[in-house]
């Protein structure tokens, strides 16, 4: 008899403990995993809530400001202090700037000569303003800008701070710089402007699309203090309030914007609206250009040559719905006097021409919905009516075969808590929304609530 090994060790085999905590894990686990399995594995309905709400056709431009600008050079030698604020109105005869053959006029207005020379309130709020509008409008693409307002800022503080001694001219005259300053003024009435640009002359038979490239613009800003010689520009003057943009366009927007003669358009720097009377060129390199002359507004605006405006062709009110919910159906057009109301309830319905087994007439009530109406027909739509079927006229043996079918726009509302077709009539629509008409008696209204992207469901399906 062989001996047993001593040493040899034998695996012992635990029992399987389950408690109830074990088996509470589990089945939440399997609860988890069929939950995600049947999210990613089942449709999904989102809705929308119809509201009330407005469509404007927004079409934003950068348009080409043309004014009546006449460029005003300079008679003598010296530096120039300027004392009319740019975009301000002078008339004939006022102090627009001087001409100092010396240098010296900078030096006493830096003295006390001239009493304190401080900014009004009124100064800095327009200096705020213009920093604000700056900020608000800044595009890194195009940093130029900076550059721009800044010598832009620096000649209105200039502007502003010799302005206010305007009051110690005389005195000024009477000092020992007498004789070494002549004053300019101005031989025409006007708006100031402190810029030029080579675009003084431009009319809307030159116009190119290479004008319209703000990266290749440049415009010259005449400060204060600055040497000229004769013949050089020293500023500008416009003396027409009447100003036009200019704007491309293509064929399609020009017949448009002629077809209106006058288009609301709203400059987005102040958010204000003026009309502009439309008129359109084409060039011979085949682009179209569009003016809109205006009558007012362009003090505002006159040291800018290009100005964002936003054009507003329509503005409808209505329902405003997601173009995603919008589906065309079609439907069965029954003549009015086919339709009766019958049956356990007080719907409205057709009477179906049916036979027995015995091959009888007879006919069947078929409860069906109304989707649409016009003067003399309904639409109706129930699966129960087939294109060969004859219904028959109440209180008449007249037959009428179903033939006749015609779509309808509209949208599946849920509030049932299934897919129901309402038709819509809309009003206007763009690239994402539309606004259709409310109140209508087959339509929707506000709060109802819609299937977001039509293509998910079916006509009658439940919505879970």
């Amino acid at each position: 008899m062989a001996s047993q090994n001593p040493n040899k060790i034998t695996k012992y085999r635990r029992p399987l403990n389950l408690n109830i905590g074990m088996i509470i894990f589990a089945v939440i686990f399997v609860y988890i995993v069929i939950c995600v399995f049947m999210y990613f594995t089942s449709k999904h309905v989102v809705w929308y809530e119809v509201q009330a709400g407005s469509l404007s056709t927004n079409n934003i431009y950068k348009a080409v400001a043309l004014r009546d600008e006449t460029i005003i050079n300079a008679s003598d030698n010296g530096y120039v202090n300027y004392f009319a604020r740019e975009g301000a109105r002078v008339a004939v005869g006022d102090l627009v700037y001087t001409v100092d053959e010396s240098g010296k006029l900078a030096d006493y207005i830096g003295t006390d000569s001239t009493g304190e020379n401080s900014l009004s309130q009124a100064d800095l709020t327009e200096l705020k303003t213009e920093i604000v509008g700056f900020a608000n409008n800044f595009d890194r693409k195009n940093f130029n800008s900076v550059y721009d307002f800044k010598y832009e800022m620096e000649g209105n503080v200039l502007k502003l701070s010799n302005y206010n001694i305007l009051e110690s001219i005389e005195s000024i005259q009477a000092s020992e710089v007498t004789g070494l300053i002549k004053q300019c003024r101005a031989s025409v009435a006007g708006i100031v402007i402190y810029s030029t640009d080579d675009y003084e002359d431009l009319t809307l038979e030159m116009m190119t699309a290479e004008l319209f490239d703000t990266k290749n613009y440049e415009k010259t800003q005449l400060l204060g203090n600055n040497l000229v010689a004769p013949g050089d520009p020293v500023y500008k003057i416009s003396s027409n309030e009447d100003w036009s943009l200019v704007i491309p366009v293509d064929k399609q927007r020009e017949e448009e914007l002629l077809e209106a003669e006058y288009v609301k358009v709203r400059f987005l720097k102040n958010q204000e609206t003026s009309w502009g009377k439309v008129e359109s060129f084409t060039n011979e390199a085949g682009d179209i250009f569009v003016k809109l002359t205006f009558t007012n507004s362009m003090i505002t605006f006159c040291n800018e040559r290009f100005v964002d405006i936003e054009l507003i062709l329509e503005d409808e009110t209505g329902l405003k719905i997601p173009n995603s919910s919008i589906v065309e159906k079609e439907f069965f057009i029954i003549p009015k006097a086919y339709v009766t109301k019958g049956g356990n309830s007080n719907s409205y319905g057709v009477l179906k021409e049916t036979y027995t087994e015995e091959g009888e007439a007879t006919t069947e009530f078929i409860e069906t919905s109304i989707y649409n109406e016009t003067d003399e027909e309904y639409y109706l739509d129930d699966p129960a009516l087939r294109i060969g079927d004859y219904i028959i006229m109440p209180e008449t043996s007249e037959k009428y075969a179903v033939s006749k079918r015609g779509s309808l726009i509209g949208v599946y509302n849920i509030n049932k808590g299934y897919a129901d077709f309402k038709q819509i009539n809309i009003l206007y629509s763009n690239d994402e929304y539309s606004i259709v008409q409310s109140n209508t008696t087959y339509g929707l209204n506000v709060y109802d609530y819609i299937v977001l992207d039509a293509t998910t469901v079916s006509e009658d399906e439940l919505i879970h």
